[in-house]
């Protein structure tokens, strides 16, 4: 199988990490038929490494890490303190054993200057994700860097600003982590930014227009993976929507209307429909 299917911690629990709350999503992922756990890891990195491992190594699941820098290390304005927390999360990935990290590793969500993203603004980012780089390359591990939406982030918001920076840094294991939330946004279309990463392109968030159920609202799923089988793609496609059903996640992704499914509807269903996306474009 060329691609590998995925579930986010966010499609069973919020995403404060708990002992409880990750055995609960390895236990349902496995369960659900996906490949492989993505583990959001809590900035407090407080989780137990080698009971994790026994989890998935139990359930046959595979795993990536991702992380989203918290306000206190957004990049432009807090260099060093991002540079310790980003080699902090490359530990514990390394001490899971496991060789990919992504997420929002660009600035804290939310955080914003008032202005555009500067020259310098960016040199320091830059800056950091070379030495960061330079730091996971010895653990083996590559980073895969997320766009988000303007309304989020003025740092990384497509695809095509975020590959300037990573090709400025010239760190062979930084790749493009991007999220059809997020594009469905910023993007012109979903088949362009996947041909433009190319090779660069190693992990998706899943996730549909209304954070729902995959193919029941507007992302453009058929450009997305004809842009995918062209590059032909051997990444993740990690499942990441949401339900109010699960206790806490309506404030914290700001689901402010009651959700349509349950969290294992919407794993079902969504695993479905990708599986039958993966395979209509040559990709399984």
């Amino acid at each position: 199988m060329k691609v590998k299917f995925g579930a986010s911690i966010l499609s069973w629990i919020p995403p404060n990490w708990t002992a409880e709350g990750g055995s609960y999503a390895i236990q349902k992922t496995a369960a659900a038929g996906f490949d492989l756990l993505e583990i959001l890891l809590p900035p407090s990195m407080d989780i137990d490494t080698q009971t994790v491992k026994k989890q998935l190594k139990d359930h046959n699941l595979g795993a990536v890490c991702t992380f989203n820098l918290p306000a206190s290390c957004h990049i432009p304005f807090y260099p060093k303190e991002a540079t310790l927390m980003m080699k902090a999360m490359l530990n514990k990935t390394a001490d899971l054993d496991l060789n990919f990290m992504g997420g929002v590793l660009h600035s804290g969500i939310g955080v914003f200057s008032g202005e555009p993203k500067t020259e310098k603004e960016e040199d320091t980012v830059c800056e950091v994700w070379a030495d960061v780089a330079d730091y996971a390359q010895k653990l083996g591990i590559t980073i895969g860097i997320e766009p988000i939406n303007r309304y989020e982030s003025y740092v990384c918001t497509c695809a095509e600003e975020t590959l300037h920076m990573i090709e400025r840094t010239k760190a062979p294991n930084l790749a493009l982590h991007l999220d059809t939330f997020h594009m469905n946004i910023e993007e012109d279309n979903f088949y362009n930014p996947v041909i433009a990463a190319g090779e660069r392109l190693k992990h998706i968030h899943m996730t549909e227009s209304n954070r729902g159920m995959l193919g029941e609202g507007n992302v453009d799923w058929d450009s997305l993976f004809r842009g995918l089988a062209t590059i032909d793609f051997t990444g993740n496609l990690v499942l990441e929507n949401f339900t109010s059903q699960v206790e806490g996640m309506a404030s914290a992704v700001s689901l402010w209307r009651p959700s349509k499914y349950n969290a294992s509807e919407l794993a079902a269903g969504s695993l479905q429909f990708m599986k039958a996306k993966a395979s209509e474009f040559g990709l399984l």
